[in-house]
């Protein structure tokens, strides 16, 4: 078990992410497609890259470790969603902080010493691993950018939204069950091995990550010991949430785009996952007023319904709309037998 231990500062410096990172999520993606695991929900994604990918690049793959905890780039080279910027970071990152972080990874012996130009900072091993790791994210990531993008978003509104409601000891609570338990003021992670990190004030980042399987990563600065600790939680934990990501999209789609026009279907789409009127723009890349007024017409046609929650409009679905995008109204449960 993996033991996080909150004090009172650590709860109120609690905070979310958007994303690891698209460097970070590259290298998970290659860790997953090459690792002992075949999980059911990356079926159709490892199918469709594999055969692209026939062979990892032989740089990251040289980076792959032969057990234990793998390569943390989110600390690394920071978490922007443009692989571009990742790469920049990483041609700069100082060879004293790159082998702090790289100390304690087991790599495969066949390629030591790549490895250890690597680590003493030659700038062509770095410029060798920054092209293969480009060219990983063009066969691994690329190809799903919108879904993947819409996907993590989504799930960090879903976080957002317990946050609002329940505060940051309900989004614990609520964070992985029932890989992750809140036991206050410890979160309890499932793990094979005993361990304990007290944070000490320097608080906690959640950043959903879609390459992980299962197993929640912790990572932090061995460097830096005022940065937060960052916890790397899984966004797809079942058969539908694969399913959702990695099918391309169906004629129903086509056909809600002809009935409501294709930006008002992406708006329905959207808010199926609630979100705030500048949430809605910032996705469908749009104004916060045009937003507002693709957010009245669905109102009007009982496809939605809006909500103030302090200064922010929150849409939802209605049961109406949950039908014209082919999903079921939640049950109501029943009670509790006693």
């Amino acid at each position: 078990m993996l033991r996080i231990h909150f004090t009172a500062e650590d709860l109120a410096r609690t905070r979310l992410a958007t994303t690891v990172g698209a460097a970070a999520e590259t290298y998970h993606s290659l860790e997953l497609l090459h690792g002992p695991r075949r999980p059911l929900p990356f079926r159709a994604w490892r199918a469709e890259v594999a055969a692209r990918l026939e062979a990892a690049p032989g740089p990251l793959t040289a980076l792959l470790p032969v057990r234990g905890p793998g390569l943390d780039l989110r600390t690394l080279v920071g978490d922007s969603p443009s692989l571009d910027e990742g790469i920049e970071n990483l041609l700069a990152v100082p060879g004293a902080r790159l082998r702090a972080e790289l100390a304690h990874l087991t790599f495969d012996p066949a390629y030591s010493t790549w490895v250890r130009d690597f680590l003493d900072g030659g700038l062509e091993p770095r410029r060798e691993f920054a092209e293969a790791l480009r060219a990983t994210h063009d066969v691994t990531v690329a190809p799903f950018r919108e879904r993947v993008r819409s996907h993590l978003e989504a799930a960090r509104s879903r976080l957002t939204r317990t946050l609002l409601d329940s505060g940051v000891e309900g989004l614990l609570a609520g964070l992985y069950v029932p890989f992750i338990r809140w036991n206050p003021p410890v979160l309890e992670i499932r793990r094979r091995k005993d361990h304990d990190i007290v944070l000490g004030g320097r608080g906690l980042v959640i950043a959903p990550t879609l390459f992980v399987w299962r197993e929640s990563v912790v990572l932090w600065d061995v460097q830096d010991e005022t940065a937060p600790y960052v916890l790397a939680v899984p966004t797809v934990r079942d058969l539908r949430d694969g399913a959702a990501l990695w099918q391309p999209g169906t004629g129903d789609d086509r056909a809600l785009g002809a009935l409501l026009g294709q930006t008002r279907a992406a708006a329905l789409t959207v808010i199926n996952d609630g979100c705030t009127t500048t949430e809605l723009a910032r996705r469908l890349n749009v104004s916060a007023a045009s937003a507002s007024q693709h957010a009245t017409v669905l109102r009007n046609a009982r496809l939605i319904t809006t909500t103030r929650r302090g200064g922010a409009v929150l849409h939802a679905l209605t049961s109406l709309g949950l039908e014209l995008l082919g999903e079921s109204p939640p049950r109501t449960p029943h009670p509790a037998r006693t």
